[in-house]
């Protein structure tokens, strides 16, 4: 078997380079210019197919096999997040309020490894690569619109896969799981109306502030007793926005938040019982409520079979890793959306260091990863595209 993993450590600089200079250059989802232009020319570089601006900003690139075979999507995401850097980092962000703060630098450099490793050993593929830049995950419908503008068209892919440089786990881990492993992601906005007046004579006014409150401890009893304890959902009220004064009861609180599920029957039921407590606590304090609910995106859900065939390959290359095969989270990633038709694997490669102090959330300020997970990172999804493209698909639970 090839040393995908040797051969992605001696392109570690050229890795590092791309990550730290798009490090240096964030920008926020469909503005990703600059960030494409160079997945492009690298892309270019190679001689592959190029196609740019798939879905306002996205970059797509062929890569043909010598021989006939299945084609394999692999999806790697270009955006950061309105966050003000506070690393300290000397490749910190130089564009104020903006920073990569979820790891999205390193999976375009990933990309672009896996790119060169794949273009080194053409003449032994079979059928085609579609590598699939992708911009605006973060919540703003990126993969929807390269879905939209034909991205799993011409040619159709026959197997899809994705990573996350995941800090939950550190370096030397790696999570692989069959079924839901990412959650379907709903966005609300709920408007409490009611009469304002003066906080010395609350019996004139129709308190929003005392409904808003109720509505927010009530929202907590859906989880807790019309959820099976078997199932998972979450109901988060992130925001509230009411009143200028000490003084004044005011006539609307807004608040906002998000609902995160698995099953689409416990997301139909939660929502149900959303709309019901809303409205009904609203109302039972003389208030009525404007309900405002999104969809984000789908949960993730991993092919069975494909995340056996990702597990024995990550076993082959990082045989020294530790390997869950259970791990789930409540986030959210819009790649649900390629993987709805499209048989596929998302799978999370573990990049923080304690250590080095390399172990700060996702979507924080002081966010950043060891950069070493990065050729890990790139070898597994290497072999793992190779793999599928000679057919080596094993049935479920291969990969125990």
């Amino acid at each position: 078997m090839t040393d995908y993993l040797k051969e992605a450590q001696e392109l570690f600089d050229y890795t590092q380079k791309l990550r730290r200079d798009f490090h240096q250059h964030p920008e926020l989802g469909f503005q990703e210019f600059r960030t494409a232009s160079i997945v492009a020319r690298e892309l270019q570089d190679l001689g592959l197919e190029v196609t740019t601006g798939v879905g306002k900003t996205g970059v797509v690139a062929m890569l043909e096999g010598q021989r006939p075979g299945p084609v394999v999507l692999l999806r790697f995401d270009m955006d950061a997040l309105p966050i003000q850097e506070e690393t300290g980092a000397e490749y910190a962000s130089q564009n104020p309020g903006v920073m990569h703060a979820c790891g999205h630098d390193g999976h375009t450099a990933i990309g672009l490894t896996v790119a060169r490793l794949l273009h080194a050993h053409r003449k032994e593929l079979c059928g085609a690569v579609k590598l699939v830049f992708q911009p605006a995950e973060e919540g703003l419908g990126g993969a929807e619109s390269m879905v939209a503008a034909g991205v799993l068209q011409d040619p159709r892919p026959d197997f899809s896969l994705a990573l996350h440089l995941w800090n939950e786990f550190p370096l030397g881990m790696i999570s692989i799981a069959p079924g839901g492993v990412m959650a379907a992601a709903d966005i609300f906005k709920i408007r409490i109306n009611g009469r304002g007046g003066h906080g010395a004579i609350p019996h004139l006014a129709v308190d929003t502030i005392l409904a808003s409150s109720q509505v927010v401890a009530s929202l907590q009893s859906i989880v807790a007793r019309s959820v099976s304890p078997l199932e998972s959902a979450v109901i988060s009220v992130t925001s509230i926005h009411g009143g200028e004064t000490f003084n004044i009861i005011p006539s609307q609180v807004e608040l906002s938040g998000t609902i995160r599920t698995f099953d689409p029957q416990v997301r139909e039921g939660v929502i149900r019982r959303f709309y019901e407590i809303v409205q009904g606590t609203a109302q039972s304090h003389g208030c009525q409520a404007e309900i405002d609910l999104q969809v984000i995106t789908p949960a993730v859900i991993n092919d069975p079979d494909l995340a056996a065939h990702v597990q024995r390959v990550a076993s082959q290359v990082l045989p020294e890793h530790q390997i869950d095969r259970a791990y789930r989270t409540m986030g959210s990633e819009d790649m649900a959306f390629m993987m709805q038709d499209i048989p596929g694997c998302y799978f999370f490669i573990g990049s923080s260091n304690s250590a080095r102090g390399l172990d700060a959330g996702h979507h924080q300020p002081r966010f950043d990863f060891d950069e070493q997970a990065m050729p890990q990172a790139a070898a597994v999804m290497t072999a793992a595209a190779v793999q599928l493209l000679a057919g080596e698909r094993p049935m479920e639970g291969g990969g125990q």
